[in-house]
């Protein structure tokens, strides 16, 4: 509910026992880039959790290594034996190669080797312990035939260049794809102001929040945010509780009433007495509840992985079997050089790289379509969603209240002075001239609505407000009030017959009165953003229900899923009930996408499958989402679900292009056709493995073909 305002406007009663018939439509929007996470990018794999610093390591690890690799590569005796050209006859040259591949391997090799033995304890191989035994192989093999212990076909030192660089940039990649800036919870302490005006005898002193004790009484200025839970014991005003609550209007409390940390007092003073402090609060509820949502994200083991584990197993039992064969045969000589050959030959240079370039490129194409991918598990698992659930407020709809409709008194006809002849431009014309001195968003929209039609609005004077009742200014020498119920209660006036439908849907109902006599009433609600029908309908076309929760009362949300033809509504909310229906809709098999924007939506972002922030929402929802919407374009779903399967495709591609060639490749090494006379030379090998590595990568670069564009993408759903 965000700042109420002097007209006390009238509209259903919410669940919430203190709400008042007043609230707005705008929400506190704090255009944030934060990225939730625990992402464990590699659980067990060296604490890989996909944070910045992580980032900077390899990004400083690949350059380096780079640069040791090239000349170890080419001064490599067996490289240049494959390549075809002679190094110079310098003693000192052999030695190159040795070292600077041994430094490769301890530094450029320690997070491999470290996420080796992580998996070796969890008893999960994957792609640490695959890569990490493919350069611990070549090394000491490398080793081995450099210092004549044995044959030097052994001699690996550019392949373990080549396989620590190719991991350390498929790693950077994928870091780089999963950075996040900061997490959800900090953004929730960030809506508790740094000070409170504690009252004391004689005035009044700044202390810190955490300072305040029960029974404490606080003044909360206009444009202040109140410090801890509390009842106000004097003043009233209108709050903007849309950030907490998620009410789609302002709502006003005075003495008696209840009001939450983190919301903001917009119009007027109050003093509060505090009744919940600390972990108490209604805000540390939810912040208990974003921790624990996203402490129980499940953390999948990735396709990449799973295949690298395989592969381990695949190369392992290729080896014994390889060295066991050429031994039985009388040749153990071969046997050592074949086993060696193929758990060397069997390290993943292209599946390292399959699942980041991918990834990396879908991000890239995603942000031009106006999407952040800040999970790329919730890239793998948009496809599977079978159930949308839309918060409304700021999300369907636009968040702050338009005129939409009016109607004039039969006695209030006749052309104007201004020469506006049209009696619902006339009273318009009024409603904003007395409007426009107040800030709130009821006014704002009023002479936003004025302006739209091109009218002349007049000069007004002598302007006055009420909170809840209203406003009154002299216009034109008359005397014009705009407000609520309180408002006609003050004049022993009754609204306008016909209203009463307004009523039903939940509008917001203002009345204009002149000269003591009503001489119309105004319909605002918050207006449904235009993109919203045709998301809610290629949604559809995709198979996926479309559902909404909203904090709004029964007879808004209705109305709002009527237009849009939603499937299932949960209207007049808590935060935790948000979170709950997304828990209720996976308890039925279901796996949920949660569309959100306010601080009352983080728990329910965390807890869903996939969470969606709209990007003009708080940072606290854009930090607890898998996915940020930056355009505020609910079509930008659409785009994602359609992003998530092109990518899906491109990486199973990939990964059976980068397994493809193992699987090709280690029976070969391993002398499988040694009996017609063939087996795979390494110069083979490594074209092979040259040739996987660029067909992943560019496969991967045929996924910026998509068009992701909110509006085409919702068309091209439509059309298919």
């Amino acid at each position: 509910m965000s700042g109420t305002h002097e007209h006390g406007h009238q509209a259903p009663m919410t669940h919430d026992p203190h709400a008042s018939h007043d609230a707005h439509a705008g929400q506190d929007a704090h255009a944030g880039h934060d990225a939730h996470t625990d992402h464990d990018a590699h659980a067990g794999h060296s604490g890989h959790a996909g944070h910045g610093d992580h980032v900077a390591i390899y990004r400083r690890l690949f350059w380096w290594m780079l640069a040791l690799a090239v000349p170890t590569v080419l001064l490599s005796g067996m490289f240049a034996s494959i390549v075809g050209y002679a190094l110079p006859d310098w003693p000192w040259l052999q030695w190159v190669a040795p070292v600077l591949g041994t430094v490769m391997y301890v530094v450029g090799g320690r997070p491999f080797l470290t996420g080796a033995v992580d998996e070796l304890r969890a008893r999960k191989p994957g792609m640490m312990l695959l890569i990490g035994l493919a350069i611990t192989v070549a090394f000491v093999a490398s080793w081995a035939s450099t210092l004549g212990l044995a044959d030097h076909q052994l001699e690996f030192w550019w392949e373990l260049a080549l396989l620590i660089v190719i991991m350390l940039l498929g790693h950077w990649i994928e870091m780089r794809s999963l950075a996040q800036t900061s997490s959800a919870l900090d953004s929730l302490a960030a809506l508790l102001p740094d000070e409170a005006e504690r009252v004391v005898d004689g005035g009044t002193e700044l202390v810190s929040p955490d300072a305040l004790q029960l029974d404490d009484v606080v003044v909360v200025r206009p444009g202040a945010r109140v410090p801890a839970d509390g009842v106000v014991v004097e003043g009233s005003a209108s709050f903007d509780e849309a950030m907490i609550t998620g009410e789609s209007r302002p709502v006003a409390r005075g003495e008696g009433d209840r009001v939450v940390a983190g919301t903001v007092a917009t119009d007027s003073g109050v003093r509060v007495r505090i009744d919940a402090v600390g972990d108490e609060t209604t805000l540390a509820g939810i912040r208990r509840l974003v921790a624990d949502a996203q402490a129980s994200t499940s953390k999948a083991q990735r396709l990449a992985d799973r295949a690298a584990g395989w592969l381990f197993w695949f190369a392992l039992g290729a080896a014994v079997i390889t060295a066991i064969a050429w031994s039985l045969f009388g040749m153990p000589d071969d046997a050592v050089i074949r086993a060696v050959t193929v758990l060397v030959i069997a390290c993943p240079h292209a599946l390292g790289l399959a699942i980041p370039l991918v990834v990396s490129i879908a991000t890239e194409r995603a942000a031009r379509g106006g999407v952040l991918i800040a999970d790329r598990l919730a890239l793998e698992t948009m496809r599977h969603i079978d159930v949308v659930l839309f918060d409304k407020t700021g999300t369907l709809t636009a968040g702050e209240p338009v005129v939409l409709e009016h109607l004039v008194a039969e006695s209030h006809g006749g052309k104007d002075d201004a020469g506006q002849d049209d009696a619902g431009d006339r009273l318009l014309a009024l409603a904003a001239a007395a409007e426009t001195p107040s800030e709130h968003p009821l006014a704002r929209a009023i002479v936003r609505a004025a302006e739209d039609a091109r009218l002349t609005v007049p000069d007004a004077s002598d302007f006055t407000s009420s909170p809840a009742v209203g406003v009154t200014a002299t216009v034109g020498g008359r005397t014009v009030r705009v407000g609520g119920p309180h408002m006609l209660a003050e004049e022993g006036a009754q609204e306008l017959p016909g209203v009463e439908p307004w009523r039903a849907e939940g509008a917001i109902i203002l009345h204009v009165v002149v000269d003591g006599e009503v001489a119309g009433a105004l319909r605002l609600a918050d207006a449904i953003r235009e993109e919203s029908k045709q998301a809610v309908d290629a949604l559809h076309a995709l198979g996926i229900e479309v559902a909404m929760v909203t904090g709004d009362a029964e007879a808004v949300a209705q109305s709002v899923a009527k237009e849009l033809g939603i499937d299932r509504v949960a209207a007049g909310v808590r935060p935790e009930h948000k979170e709950r229906e997304v828990a209720r809709l996976q308890g039925e098999g279901r796996r949920v996408a949660f569309v959100g924007d306010g601080v009352n939506d983080a728990p329910a972002l965390a807890r869903a499958d996939v969470g969606l922030a709209i990007g003009a929402g708080t940072d606290v929802a854009i930090a607890s989402a898998d996915v940020i919407l930056a355009s505020s374009d609910p079509r930008s779903v659409v785009s994602v679900v359609q992003l998530s399967s092109a990518s899906a495709r491109k990486m199973v591609q990939n990964l059976w292009w980068a397994a493809g060639y193992n699987l090709l490749s280690v029976p070969l090494a391993a002398g499988v056709l040694a009996p017609i006379g063939f087996v795979l030379p390494m110069s083979v090998g490594a074209l092979l493995m040259s040739a996987s590595t660029v067909v992943v990568a560019l496969n991967a670069q045929l996924l910026r073909r998509l068009d992701l564009d909110p509006a085409r993408s919702a068309a091209r759903a439509l059309a298919a």
